[in-house]
């Protein structure tokens, strides 16, 4: 029974994880009538790193940082790189398409970590990189003169940029064994203080300290940052990984219902079949199939 309840706790948790995050998008979109990209993405950084310290504190987890370089630069790919350009994406793309375009950082994952961890590819990962391919294609439409190539460009960098920040974790991860919690806080203030560095010399429009403002903030700290995170954790602790990760892929196909129902971003036909190759390139190259049938041959 008790089994039981902590599954079924475990499958909440994960549904309220995927709706806050990919309800943060359209927040991320929203909070743009009020303040430049890089502004935000400052403050909130600023602030979420605040919080990832008090939680340091409050659960008696070690201050100490880990070795510095390494956790720079997972600062400045993981947050700098993946927030700034996320944002920056958004000034002109919409909020569904640039959540999409930032969840194919499984695929460039796979393609760094051959090159930099020399993991292999097999050929169900090359089957994946494949249909993610496909997938890309569909929803940039080419034929159409690429729309808006300024806005796709920097949402897949924003994922690029992350894929190199979860590469380089796992190096350090192997090589030091660093506390979860502890590599996060200090990567998320060291790529703060970069974004801050960022929003001072970019000119943007001057930050309008509305209710909606204020708002949005607060929900991508306290809810997209904080909570939702601690969610995440139950959900990695209770259900298996390979669960796990095949449903973290509603978080962009949710954004992209959210979207075209609040903000009117009716996705055309190509996106929606690009959204089909990618969620199968994701499944392939995340090798669940392949975890579920060795579960049930062990």
């Amino acid at each position: 029974m008790n089994t039981t309840h902590s599954s079924r706790d475990a499958t909440a948790a994960l549904l309220i994880t995927i709706l806050i995050w990919a309800y943060s998008w359209v927040v991320m979109k929203q909070v743009l009538t009020h303040a430049g990209p890089f502004d935000f993405a400052a403050i909130r950084y600023v602030l979420g790193a605040l919080v990832l310290f008090g939680a340091l504190v409050v659960l008696r987890q070690p201050l100490r940082p880990p070795p510095l370089l390494p956790t720079i630069g997972i600062g400045l790919c993981q947050t700098t790189a993946f927030q700034g350009l996320g944002q920056w994406a958004l000034v002109n793309g919409g909020a569904g398409r640039v959540a999409l375009l930032a969840y194919t950082m499984p695929f460039w994952a796979v393609l760094l970590a051959w090159l930099i961890l020399d993991e292999r590819l097999t050929p169900r990962r090359w089957l994946g990189l494949g249909l993610a391919a496909i997938g890309l294609v569909c929803i940039i439409e080419p034929w159409h003169g690429l729309g808006n190539v300024g806005s796709t460009l920097l949402a897949i960098g924003a994922g690029g940029a992350w894929a190199m920040g979860t590469v380089l974790s796992k190096r350090v991860f192997l090589r030091h064994a660093p506390k979860p919690l502890n590599l996060t806080a200090w990567q998320m203030l060291f790529g703060a203080l970069a974004l801050v560095v960022i929003a001072l010399c970019v000119p943007q429009r001057q930050i309008d300290w509305s209710w909606g403002f204020i708002g949005g903030l607060a929900y991508s700290v306290v809810m997209a940052s904080s909570i939702a995170w601690g969610l995440w954790l139950i959900v990695l602790h209770r259900l298996p990984t390979a669960v796990a990760s095949v449903a973290s892929l509603g978080v962009p196909v949710v954004s992209v219902l959210l979207a075209w129902v609040i903000l009117h971003e009716q996705p055309t036909a190509m996106e929606l079949v690009g959204i089909v190759f990618i969620l199968a390139g994701l499944v392939a190259v995340s090798g669940i199939g392949s975890r579920a049938g060795r579960a049930k041959a062990g």
